[in-house]
């Protein structure tokens, strides 16, 4: 007997119109399309918003505070001055050239060296060459082959000061500036998929999303470079909700304008990585100076996973204050590298083991604070507020680095001297409460007599404590001024002339120690030195 079979489940079933299925069913497809119309309206309006904001933004300036660069006055070679080929191009090097030939190059030939200033050079283009032997310059030539006595190098940077509502110092840098190791360290450690994704890594939102919730707060990092720069840029450093959907919908307008290069080199000058005195310091190529003082594009392996590393918490891996932490954070960026493959696992070895090579941490000598300060001050006098900050100026100073180098360090030795001597003036008798100790400030400035020029100043004991200048301040200068008018006398008394009654003017000879009343301006004002506790001695001799 024949048997029909029949495949397949039974028939799907529908409800009905104008049963309550069929009813709740459309109202569901009907609110489901326009929660979908609501969503693509809500975007567009928050796009279109943002775009505004970042047109705005870019409309009102370049993209970075105009950069002012002060620079020291320009170091001379003389015939038979003790210098040798390798320390001249060391100081060549260090302004900036053969890095950037629109400046200058250099070429070194064991004692003997030529420079060739570029057209961006504080000179002319004229060449020289400059022959050393035994430590000592023993001839110098020019490009068209006459001797000549003296050469003067590119002047160095002293620093460069962003114009800005805050204290930030910056060196803006070009990404073809940037070294391709600098670019892999901070990709393998922040964002690995930088030059693939479109500016939002949906997997590390949806993880960190996770990990938050699970931890009851916000605390994980899921920005990617752009997102970084979007905050910097525009928003407040606070985590919360809304910030977040601001980051991203600034994030889609950062990938539509610019491409991968043009935002890696605005996140490379914009990113925080720490304070220095009282300036924060954005960017890599401040960085470089301010850490290893180098220029950027002379950073190797070990020291572009050192910056890379300290993106995550500038001052929490500050390599002076916490140099375990910052060298720890390096190798792990260094095994990042490893991962996507920019080292291998032996140059990631040699690189850990390479110990930080930090510059000296005294502001002081290799910046000059107070003396920027001073011009700054200036400038601001001759070209106001507003004209400054509109300015990228290069601006020529009488500064000689090496004296303000030898300045700083006869501050910091002397003070050290100093501050013994008060503590030990100061020790406190057994069973009492020791005093807090007021220790004396401190000032020093060397002037070229013949010209006026200022060539070193110090303005304190510490830049990153006290800003104030005590080498203009105006305070009274108390007993301190005595050397002063004694030199004076006692230079008279050389010259020939005499002091009145008193005669020549001696160390025995005997001021009276009296209270006295001085008038000036025609009588109309007095004056009334007093001495310390009123105590007065009568006759004294000059050197008591």
């Amino acid at each position: 007997m024949p048997v029909k079979l029949k495949y397949g489940s039974n028939p799907r079933r529908t409800a009905q119109p104008g049963t309550f299925g069929y009813r709740l069913l459309r109202g569901f497809r009907i609110a489901r399309r326009g929660c979908t119309g609501l969503g693509v309206v809500v975007f567009g309006v928050l796009y279109f918003h943002y775009q505004h904001v970042v047109n705005d933004r870019l409309a009102s300036g370049p993209i970075f505070a105009s950069v002012s660069q002060i620079y020291a006055a320009p170091k001379e070679v003389r015939d038979g001055q003790k210098l040798t080929a390798a320390s001249i191009a060391a100081d060549l090097r260090h302004a900036g050239y053969n890095s950037n030939p629109q400046l200058g190059t250099f070429q070194l030939n064991g004692d003997s060296i030529f420079i060739k200033p570029g057209p961006q050079s504080y000179h002319t283009t004229d060449g020289a060459t400059i022959n050393t032997a035994g430590g000592d310059v023993q001839s110098i030539t020019a490009e068209n082959g006459a001797a000549l006595s003296a050469y003067e190098l590119e002047p160095q940077l002293i620093t460069a000061l962003s114009e800005d509502k805050s204290r930030v110092k910056r060196r803006l840098v070009t990404y073809n500036q940037i070294p391709p190791r600098m670019v892999e360290a901070v990709t393998s450690i922040e964002d690995r998929g930088f030059f693939q994704h479109g500016g939002i890594s949906y997997l590390r939102i949806a993880k960190c999303a996770v990990e938050d919730v699970l931890a009851r707060r916000m605390s994980c990092g899921g920005s990617t470079l752009t997102q970084q720069l979007a905050r910097g840029f525009f928003l407040s450093p606070e985590k919360h909700i809304i910030r977040k959907l601001k980051e991203v919908f600034i994030t889609f307008q950062l990938e539509a304008r610019f491409n991968k290069q043009q935002i890696f080199e605005m996140y490379a000058n914009e990113i925080n990585l720490g304070q220095r005195g009282s300036y924060a310091i954005n960017g890599f190529g401040e960085a470089s100076q301010t850490y290893f003082g180098k220029n950027l594009s002379q950073l190797d392996t070990a020291e572009c996973a050192l910056l890379a590393g300290m993106i995550q918490s500038p001052s929490r891996l500050n390599p002076y204050r916490h140099p375990e932490r910052a060298m720890a954070r390096r190798n792990l960026v260094l095994d990042t590298m490893v991962e996507t493959d920019a080292i291998t696992a032996s140059e990631a070895t040699h690189a850990k083991a390479e110990p930080l090579r930090l510059t000296p941490p005294n502001i002081d000598a290799s910046e000059a604070p107070y003396f920027v300060d001073l011009v700054h001050d200036q400038l601001v006098q001759r070209i106001g507020d507003q004209d400054l900050a509109r300015q990228n100026l290069r601006i020529y100073t009488s500064l000689d680095p090496d004296l303000q180098r030898a300045a700083s360090e006869a501050v910091e030795i002397g003070m050290k001297n100093v501050d013994e001597m008060v503590r030990k003036q100061q020790r406190t008798p057994k069973g009492q409460q020791p005093k807090p100790i007021t220790y004396p400030q401190v000032s020093l400035v060397a002037i070229n007599p013949h010209t006026g020029q200022i060539l070193a100043l110090v303005g304190g004991r510490n830049y990153g404590v006290s800003q104030l200048n005590h080498a203009v301040a105006k305070r009274p200068t108390g007993s301190i001024f005595k050397p002063f008018v004694y030199a004076a006398a006692y230079n008279s008394s050389l010259n020939g002339m005499s002091l009145g009654d008193s005669g020549v003017f001696t160390a025995l000879t005997q001021p009276n120690d009296v209270a006295t009343t001085f008038t000036y301006d025609n009588g109309r004002q007095t004056y009334n030195p007093g001495n310390s506790k009123d105590e007065y001695h009568g006759n004294v001799t000059a050197i008591y």
